[in-house]
């Protein structure tokens, strides 16, 4: 019996291709078959990540796991089903397959769900990536953590109450999936004593990125790459 594939849920960061690990280069570039999630009519952010470091190589075979843009809740786990069996017929073939995701893969990525579906079947590695947390805080120079401090990570989508909670427990607190939930999330901060000790970010290590104090933002509602960073004592390193 032929050995079978393995499957690498590769990260590739939060935008800038120069934040790759050296492990992910190595993998995307030797890797014949690569998997990703993109949504319908628009190019995939993580294959886009990785684009330039696939130039004078090898045509590689592709696999997009596409998300239709409808209005209506559309059952996404159709698509990482489908998504699933065509990694696992390269896999059975014995060809690897890297799937790239934006980030993290075990950070709010994509790549979960087809660790679920694959993980004990076929051979597995994760190769970590630099997350937006991270890559937020670097670009805005803001220190997140220091000594006891409580960080937390939070999708703004979370009702008024439990948020009101958690911004009231933490002394430091990240906020993603922010879009439009900017304005809410403004009123929040604004209501607990904390608008001026946050920052916003908006498409952290790319060329069109934007960092503001969280009091100068007029906006009321944030692009899906964003994020809006929060100390109690505005900044890790404030004593």
């Amino acid at each position: 019996m032929s050995a079978v594939g393995t499957v690498y849920g590769v990260g590739v960061g939060p935008g800038d291709p120069e934040l790759l690990t050296l492990k992910a280069l190595r993998i995307i570039q030797a890797t014949p078959v690569l998997a990703y999630a993109a949504a319908e009519g628009v190019p995939s952010f993580a294959r886009s990540i990785a684009e330039p470091h696939l130039k004078d190589l090898p045509a590689k075979t592709e696999i997009p796991m596409v998300m239709p843009m409808v209005a209506e809740r559309f059952p996404a786990q159709d698509v990482y089903d489908r998504g699933a069996e065509d990694i696992r017929e390269h896999l059975q073939a014995g060809r690897d397959v890297a799937v790239l995701c934006e980030g993290d893969p075990m950070f709010y990525g994509s790549f979960m769900y087809l660790f679920g579906r694959l993980n004990g079947a076929f051979p597995m590695t994760v190769v970590p990536g630099v997350s937006s947390v991270m890559a937020c805080a670097a670009v805005a120079g803001w220190p997140l953590v220091a000594r006891n401090d409580a960080f937390r990570v939070l999708p703004a989508t979370l009702d008024d109450d439990a948020l009101r909670q958690q911004i009231r427990d933490a002394e430091a607190l990240a906020f993603m999936k922010v879009g439009r939930h900017l304005g809410r999330l403004k009123a929040l901060l604004s209501e607990a004593g904390l608008l001026g000790h946050a920052v916003y970010v908006e498409r952290a290590s790319l060329p069109t990125q934007r960092v503001i104090p969280l009091l100068e933002l007029d906006e009321d509602r944030a692009p899906y790459f964003s994020m809006v960073l929060v100390h109690r004592r505005g900044g890790a390193h404030v004593l």
